[in-house]
């Protein structure tokens, strides 16, 4: 049986994207139980439903992340919370606290448990505990490595084992971090960390006895980003991964990230763990498309080797690098047309980024063409046509209308165009 992939869904848009460019699974949730409030808030109790029963039509899982840790004053409420969403059918809870998970097994025990990495569970000793208490699955901590979750296995054969593979790595332990509840009040174990990690700081030396403060100058070589992690990508270790036969699910990080993100993360994984099984691996490819996303820069984070053994795991310079392309549009659901995401205008050639088919799409009319070349898809719009037939001499990320396309493509195509290189090596 294949590793599963499982992608991030913060909205319903965003969970639409990762099944269709690949992902078996996908994750989200509803409310303040869930980590990631500003996601949380794009699905209602109406709408989540509707998303599982959609996930579920196509023959894919949706895990409810209720990761939080809550107060005493929430507990009746979190109830409430798990019997509504277990009435929903899901496909297993994303638990942290071991209150929660006994809550849950209470109120819904045909409802498997996976333990979030919030957890931090680094060894087996933890492993063995929830196991114990009922947990399907271990979303392993950010830091622990793949050689004891080798070791997790070997004791726990029944246990699904589940990394992190991409996306944001935090400062702290796997989210156990208080920067944001000092500096704005908001706590990132409630689920509305500030990403204050993200910031760029002024540093300053004290002299207590004169009451003397002194600025502490940036050096040329060093940045004042001082607690910003580079980006998880571990692309180049899929092979390795794999092939230890302990993982059963390989997670991509980014609820609140981008639907290009969502796509293109999903789409170079899946190309990657289908390229494995059959021996057909085209590691420069997958890590081009990453790089075509933006990123903090990037790191292998600690499953390969030991936190102590890395020296590049934060960039200092910036809190976010553009990626090699910038995407232009969005291709609607319905497939005959899009939204600009940027300036779209005619005799312009455009990539376009699409979930995996096998179908033609080559067309020649008045709006515009679609053709192949040897580096895939391309199209150029003759006219800029919206739906309501009114013309435009481009169309930016401002404009509401629908732009017909020549002809119709897969619901949620991208276009986009390089806007600089980047040299990918094998090692990140």
């Amino acid at each position: 049986m294949s590793v599963e992939l499982l992608s991030p869904a913060g909205n319903f848009e965003k969970l639409k994207i990762a099944l269709s460019y690949g992902a078996d699974a996908i994750y989200g949730g509803v409310s303040h139980f869930s980590l990631r409030i500003r996601s949380g808030k794009e699905f209602t109790y109406e709408s989540f439903k509707e998303a599982i029963d959609y996930t579920h039509n196509l023959g894919k899982k949706i895990y409810v992340t209720i990761n939080g840790f809550p107060f005493n004053s929430q507990l009746k409420l979190l109830e409430k919370h798990i019997e509504t969403v277990a009435k929903m059918n899901p496909d297993a809870f994303i638990v942290s606290a071991p209150g929660v998970i006994k809550l849950a097994k209470n109120i819904a025990p045909h409802i498997p448990i996976h333990l979030s990495t919030q957890a931090n569970v680094l060894n087996y000793l933890d492993a063995e505990i929830y196991y114990g208490m009922g947990v399907k699955r271990i979303v392993a901590a950010r830091e622990v490595s793949l050689n004891d979750l080798k070791e997790f296995k070997k004791r726990l054969p029944e246990l699904e084992i589940e990394v992190f593979i991409h996306g944001s790595m935090c400062f702290a332990y796997s989210g156990r971090c208080l920067i944001s509840a000092i500096q704005s009040g908001r706590v990132p174990n409630r689920g509305s960390c500030a990403n204050d990690c993200r910031f760029a700081y002024t540093l300053y030396a004290e002299n207590k006895d004169t009451k003397t403060l002194f600025r502490i100058e940036q050096s040329n070589d060093e940045g004042t980003y001082i607690f910003n992690a580079k980006d998880l990508n571990l692309i180049s270790h899929v092979e390795e991964i794999l092939n230890s036969g302990v993982i059963d699910a390989l997670k991509i990080e980014g609820r609140t990230k981008s639907p290009y993100y969502t796509a293109a993360s999903t789409n170079a994984y899946r190309k990657a763990i289908d390229g494995y099984y059959s021996n057909n691996f085209d590691l420069p490819y997958y890590q081009k498309e990453l790089e075509s996303i933006k990123n903090r820069g990037f790191s292998e984070g600690y499953l390969i080797q030991r936190p102590y053994a890395r020296n590049d795991t934060q960039n200092t310079d910036s809190t976010l690098l553009e990626g090699t392309h910038q995407v232009y549009a969005l291709v609607n659901e319905d497939g005959v047309s899009f939204k600009a995401k940027d300036k779209v205008e005619p005799n312009v050639e455009y990539e376009i980024i699409m979930p995996k088919t096998d179908e033609d799409f080559t067309c020649k009319n008045e709006i515009g063409e679609i053709y192949k070349d040897e580096n895939g898809w391309k199209i150029k719009f003759n006219i800029i046509q919206a739906t309501n037939e009114k013309l435009l001499d481009a169309v930016h990320s401002g404009n509401t209308n629908d732009i017909l396309l020549p002809s119709p493509l897969p619901s949620f195509t991208f276009f986009r165009r390089k806007i600089h290189d980047k040299k990918v090596s094998s090692s990140i």
